[in-house]
């Protein structure tokens, strides 16, 4: 049987923090030790967090420990979004393998780091495979390092993100084993007989309809439907349009996963950035390459759409589902959060509502890596959720 539990400490001290921790996490399993155990820190440990692994791994019996750091954790219903705060995943069961992986130099070496992490895990691969990937966002090439993990394993599902930090430094951090890196992916294969489901929310969703692009210069859209991309963008912002800042923060472009598609359908587009406008140019850049033809989409993020996406998405997931989850892990972009929904905890809240009890935890990433439209790509704005489940 696959057994989980999860536990998590706002305790000053890192060793403390490890030890009560692991300790609420091998207890709400019921387990003496561990096969494994993921690990998610905020930035406030960053000078223990070599102790803090050496502390999970002695305490949960296991040399199979991956993680990373964040600005904020998640554990059962707690969202803890400052300060510190150590959230510990321990796993274990017969049904389960897990092998951790870690892969350095990450920056400019999609394809090289790929191929590393599939030779480390392509001789645990079981029947069902779940790839938890947890990269340094300021050095990855997100959408590159996926494309490239697809080709190397095909057939094996990846979820996970960005490391993140709470901007007092300028680095992310990466766990395996007793090593701590920036510039770097680590993660592990939890493999086995077991059921996986994996599902996705948006937190922006779209404002009117589609567009054509009908001119286009690298990342700079000049015309949507033969007219200055400015001015549908102001459109679309309203009074944000006033306050670019403001409007940039907010509003996004939306890229249909399927490129034959006519229309925005939830679950089936992508979020990427718009990052400057121009009103005397009448011209909008953004954080991707399309082509003249392309249909897009402006949208908005938005507590009340976020909170509508999501509980559709769950309402889709739990009737699917054959047995009540296993354990749970929920990978969270630093956008969402109290700082979207003014309340602490909201989607692991709403996540149990709907799913029931089971172990859960997560972090708060800087980007997500997940299923949208079928394919498994970087996502934005986004909540992913891995669930396992026994068979038996």
């Amino acid at each position: 049987m696959l057994r989980a539990g999860t536990g998590y400490s706002t305790a000053n001290n890192p060793r403390i923090a490890a030890a009560q921790a692991t300790e609420a996490a091998l207890a709400a399993a019921g387990l003496k030790a561990a096969d494994a155990a993921l690990i998610f820190a905020t930035t406030a440990y960053g000078a223990g967090y070599h102790m803090i692994l050496r502390e999970v791994a002695a305490a949960a019996g296991t040399a199979e420990v991956a993680g990373c750091s964040s600005v904020g954790v998640i554990s059962g219903e707690q969202e803890i979004e400052s300060g510190s705060a150590l959230a510990v995943m321990v796993i274990g069961g017969e049904e389960l393998t897990a092998k951790r992986f870690f892969a350095p130099q990450l920056r400019g070496r999609a394809d090289e780091v790929a191929a590393e992490i599939a030779n480390a895990v392509r001789p645990a691969l079981g029947p069902a495979n779940l790839l938890l990937v947890f990269a340094d966002t300021y050095n990855a090439a997100p959408e590159a390092l996926i494309a490239a993990l697809g080709r190397e394993l095909p057939g094996v599902a990846i979820a996970g993100g960005g490391a993140s930090e709470d901007g007092t430094i300028g680095e992310t951090f990466q766990f395996c084993g007793d090593v701590v890196s920036n510039n770097a992916a680590a993660g592990m294969l939890l493999a086995g007989d077991f059921d996986l489901h994996l599902q996705s929310s948006n937190a922006c969703t779209p404002i009117g309809q589609a567009h054509r692009i009908t001119a286009v210069r690298d990342n700079i859209i000049l015309k949507l439907d033969d007219r200055p991309s400015y001015e549908v963008f102001a459109e679309a912002a309203g009074p944000l349009a006033s306050d670019l800042r403001r409007a940039l923060a907010f509003v996004f472009l939306a890229i249909p996963a399927d490129s034959a598609a006519t229309e925005l359908k939830r679950g089936n587009y992508l979020v990427r950035n718009i990052v400057g406008a121009s009103k005397e140019h009448g011209v909008i850049a953004v954080a991707h390459h399309p082509k003249a033809g392309d249909l897009v989409g402006l949208v908005l993020r938005d507590a009340e759409r976020a909170r509508a996406d999501l509980k559709a998405s769950l309402e889709d997931l739990a009737g699917t589902l054959k047995s009540a989850p296993s354990l749970g892990l929920y990978f969270d972009c630093v956008s969402r959060g109290a700082g979207l929904y003014d309340i602490a905890g909201h989607d692991a809240a709403y996540i149990r509502q709907y799913l029931g009890n089971f172990p859960l935890a997560g972090f708060f990433t800087g980007f997500e890596i997940g299923p949208v439209g079928g394919a498994t790509t970087m996502i934005q704005y986004s909540g992913v959720l891995a669930l396992l489940s026994s068979k038996r």
